[in-house]
């Protein structure tokens, strides 16, 4: 016998049945089940024998605010959040995605309410009615699992586990989880040797299908040199300052340490403070978009004629962003000059220029921080090799951001962040647009003039009008950026992606912007026009 709780904010009855039944992973976080009898509540993959007396609910924190704990055997902190609600131009997506950032841990909800411009009770009713808890409730929910993930997969101290889950204080940490989960911190402890310095593992779960070399091509067409490396099976990066730098690198969970239906990612993470733990992982699966519903992006997108072959050809295909909003616009400001071979070989000449050099490599190939907005501000960018008009750019760029003018906020709706950078110099509503696919990997992001774009959908040589593209392009919403990803990928297809010298690019076209017109002063003497 089953129950839904908060019924409007999670699939009907059948479906939910349905899933549990035979464990399907593509509804994996999208809703719980809570079995009465044990006052457990557990991921629709969990392997225990199936329950009588069971109620549905809409997320993790809303089964804890009901008094169920965490399995213990399907551990609820694994599964990949609700990427509907997490993502987007929705008040309850932006004020999820100012909870992950931790706007809650030292400020009162009054603060969230205000960054998104609704009232305290209009913003706790919301959360009510469609997560069945409180922003509160998300916040502390969040900590706890998280918590309990490194209780179970490392050996960190107690006392950083607190503090890396955000506590000010073991005593608080202890009493908040004996609180909810009935067991002290220490009962929960792996028995393992305590290594210092040891490299931290931690899984990074998502909904599949996933397709991880796709992101991995993507992404190593963007990797700024000496600041990341792309492997074909891993990305690797530097973090931090020159005075306490860190490394990190995610690849696929060994299939031999898999947890039944278990569908992650592994970080491996190196040098990170407590603190700066929790910040990392909402980066990385912001990053590598592990909080996407293929199930709702192909319901959405599979109307389309166009698409719905492309859906079934790459059915894992996400949205990679970039790992810092400043690097990401960095880089694809500089792309149009010369395309993405010569983009990473300026970006690698700015980062030696006004980067911050690490006292020694932390792995092969990490061995700068890139600069920072401060450092690029009033630099001689020509002296990297970048154009007068280039270099132009990115000072305004760097000024633009140190001033306030424009940022990378989590609130920021994709008109309000594709109007603030569109009014720069150089920049223009397309750039901004792809600025909000790559630095946010915005879902909704949609560089509607893009040369690559216009003769993608069509596909039998002719190009679509702007206009034209952009009507079609409304059936999309709100997963329009998924629809450029398939786009870009279909328009290379095998032949030509096997020709390029630079695979890496294969999946981003170079597009034109205002910094590809040279200016004739900008020209190197003697050279041919």
């Amino acid at each position: 016998m089953s129950t839904l709780a908060n019924a409007s904010a999670i699939p009907d009855a059948h479906t939910c049945e349905q899933a549990r039944l035979t464990r399907d992973p593509r509804f994996d976080g999208l809703f719980f089940t809570a079995v009465t009898s044990t006052r457990i509540y557990c991921r629709p993959v969990c392997p225990a024998p199936t329950a009588k007396r069971f109620t549905y609910y809409a997320s993790a924190a809303a089964a804890e605010a009901g008094g169920y704990r965490p399995c213990l055997r399907c551990r609820p902190e694994l599964s990949p959040g609700d990427g509907t609600w997490r993502r987007g131009d929705a008040l309850l997506a932006r004020a999820l995605k100012l909870i992950e950032q931790g706007v809650l841990d030292e400020q009162p909800l009054s603060a969230l309410a205000e960054r998104v411009d609704i009232g305290e009770r209009q913003l706790r009713r919301l959360f009510v009615e469609r997560l069945g808890v409180s922003p509160m409730g998300v916040h502390g929910t969040r900590r706890l699992l998280f918590a309990k993930q490194l209780l179970t997969e490392t050996a960190m101290p107690i006392t950083e586990v607190a503090l890396a889950a955000g506590f000010g204080s073991l005593r608080r940490f202890n009493a908040a989880f004996l609180d909810a989960y009935r067991m002290a911190p220490r009962d929960l402890r792996k028995q393992r040797v305590e290594v210092p310095g040891e490299t931290l593992k931690l899984r990074l779960g998502y909904r599949p299908p996933y397709d991880f070399v796709a992101m991995l091509e993507v992404l190593r067409g963007r990797a700024l040199p000496g600041v990341e490396v792309v492997d074909a099976t891993s990305y690797s990066r530097v973090f931090g300052s020159s005075h306490a730098p860190g490394w990190l690198r995610v690849s696929q969970w060994p299939a031999s340490h898999r947890l039944a239906d278990d569908h992650a990612l592994q970080l491996e993470l190196h040098g990170a403070r407590p603190s700066q733990m929790l910040e990392i992982i909402h980066r990385l699966r912001r990053m590598f978009d592990l909080d996407a519903d293929p199930r709702a992006i192909a319901d959405a997108l599979g109307a389309d004629a166009r698409l719905r072959p492309l859906l079934k050809q790459h059915a894992g295909l996400r949205v990679p962003s970039g790992w810092d909003g400043f690097e990401s616009a960095v880089l694809a400001l500089i792309g149009p000059q010369r395309g993405v071979a010569r983009a990473r070989t300026l970006a690698a000449r700015l980062s030696h220029h006004f980067g911050q050099p690490l006292p020694a490599p932390l792995v092969p190939g990490l061995d700068h921080l890139f600069p920072t907005p401060e450092a690029l501000a009033d630099a001689d960018l020509e002296s990297a090799g970048l154009t007068h008009a280039c270099a132009r750019t990115l000072r305004a760029m760097a000024r633009a951001l140190l001033e306030d003018h424009v940022d990378f906020k989590p609130e920021r709706t994709l008109d309000d962040f594709t109007a603030r950078w569109g009014a720069l110099p150089g920049i223009g509503p397309r750039t901004a647009q792809d600025l909000a696919l790559r630095v946010l990997g915005h879902p909704d992001a949609f560089p509607a003039d893009d040369r690559v774009l216009r003769r993608a959908v069509p596909n039998d040589g002719s190009r679509m009008s702007t206009k034209a593209l952009t009507a079609r392009a409304e059936a999309w919403r709100p997963w329009r950026a998924y629809a450029v990803m398939h786009l870009w990928k279909d328009s290379m297809g095998p032949a030509k992606a096997t020709s390029r010298a630079s695979p890496p690019s294969t999946n981003i076209p170079v597009k034109t912007t205002l910094l590809e017109r040279t200016p004739p002063r900008a020209r190197q003497p003697g050279r041919r026009r």
